[in-house]
């Protein structure tokens, strides 16, 4: 696996040529044979376990974006209906919990590491308008955009008001150093996306352009948000880097299979358009990896699959070949990773749903 030797947003992959071509021979018998981790463990449901610190997280979301005009408010709340897993949250509570745990067997969430949960669902949910806003896209969780509803210009500054409603929040924290943390998401997002706008020409630079793109579009804002609680619950340095280093590694492996599902699922189930980064040119991990196979895909992915059919050939070679298998087993072996890093804490209730979600993130399917 490609091993990133820093903490901030700038990666090193090493022998990316021979970890990239291992990926893609490595035999896919081994995909299902990921047996369960915490098999002889008592089963942690991590929703029911961080349920009781994420009550009233949508009320609480919409305290903080209380606005006088009435279509601004009704865009800001059009996310924050509560129908949401509330999956970057739960992380964060049950790291919370994890690591006061750890420290000094504190079974409570501080009103601090609460605060944090409610700023990481808030700047995701801004980064998801703005998103959608660059994609022109049409459908969100199973709705329509609020880009299709009110105008992509009013989509751009609803994302921008509840993003500073975040930065208002985090500051309230009075913690300069979990302001650090937590801004360097809002870096990571922005940089993320311009990587996601360019491309590269050789293979093995490609992929760790995937690789990077991913970390800062999906796993920087977890991985700082797991370091940013941890850092309020236990003044030990090792386990703020055992509290980073579980959300990238859990971040890069929802992506991942993320990027897996544009493939595999039908587009009522998944909430959003199939083959949807295909459409926009993105060539993700089961693409990079089917290249090889379809070597002919190389092309494609220079143009951006913009000439007609690009798009329908690029699906059908992926599906014909492993690269859908390859980017499980891929985020499968990221998972092992953070399961790794996360039994390094005192055992805990906690510490095991944590270890039971990175399963529920390989077995996901929408």
């Amino acid at each position: 696996m490609c091993h990133f030797t820093q903490r901030s947003s700038t990666f090193s992959f090493p022998k990316i040529c021979n970890t990239f071509w291992r990926f893609h021979h490595t035999s896919t018998s081994h995909l299902c044979s990921c047996s369960k981790t915490i098999s002889d463990e008592k089963y942690q449901d991590p929703f029911q376990l961080g349920r009781k610190d994420l009550k009233n997280l949508y009320e609480d979301i919409k305290k903080e974006l209380l606005v006088s005009a009435a279509e601004l408010k009704e865009m800001c709340d059009y996310y924050f209906d509560g129908k949401g897993k509330a999956f970057r949250p739960m992380i964060v509570v049950l790291m919370a919990r994890a690591c006061n745990i750890h420290h000094n067997n504190s079974k409570e969430v501080q009103a601090s590491q609460r605060s944090v949960a409610i700023i990481a669902e808030m700047i995701h949910t801004a980064s998801l308008v703005h998103d959608d806003v660059i994609d022109d896209a049409n459908s969100r969780r199973g709705k329509r955009t609020l880009n299709q509803i009110w105008g992509e210009r009013k989509a751009v500054l609803a994302g921008d008001f509840i993003l500073s409603a975040a930065s208002v929040a985090l500051a309230r924290i009075g913690n300069t150093t979990i302001i650090s943390v937590l801004t360097q998401v809002i870096e990571d997002l922005v940089r993320g996306e311009f990587l996601q706008l360019g491309s590269k020409e050789n293979e093995n630079e490609r992929f760790a352009h995937y690789l990077e793109k991913t970390f800062k579009k999906t796993a920087s804002l977890i991985a700082n948000s797991c370091k940013a609680v941890s850092i309020l619950g236990c003044p030990d340095p090792k386990v703020h880097e055992i509290a980073y280093q579980y959300g990238k590694n859990v971040g890069i492996a929802f992506q991942l299979i993320d990027d897996v599902l544009d493939f595999t699922s039908c587009a009522d189930h998944l909430g959003k358009p199939t083959a949807a980064d295909l459409k926009l040119g993105l060539a993700t991990g089961p693409v990079l990896f089917a290249c090889r196979q379809f070597p002919e895909m190389n092309a494609m992915i220079m143009r951006r699959f913009s000439k007609p059919g690009d798009v329908e050939r690029a699906r059908k070679y992926v599906l014909q070949s492993d690269g859908v298998q390859q980017t499980t087993y891929l985020a499968q072996r990221y998972c092992h990773a953070a399961t790794r890093e996360i039994r390094k804490l005192r055992p805990s209730p906690e510490r095991e749903a944590l270890v039971h979600l990175t399963e529920m993130v390989l077995m996901r399917d929408k």
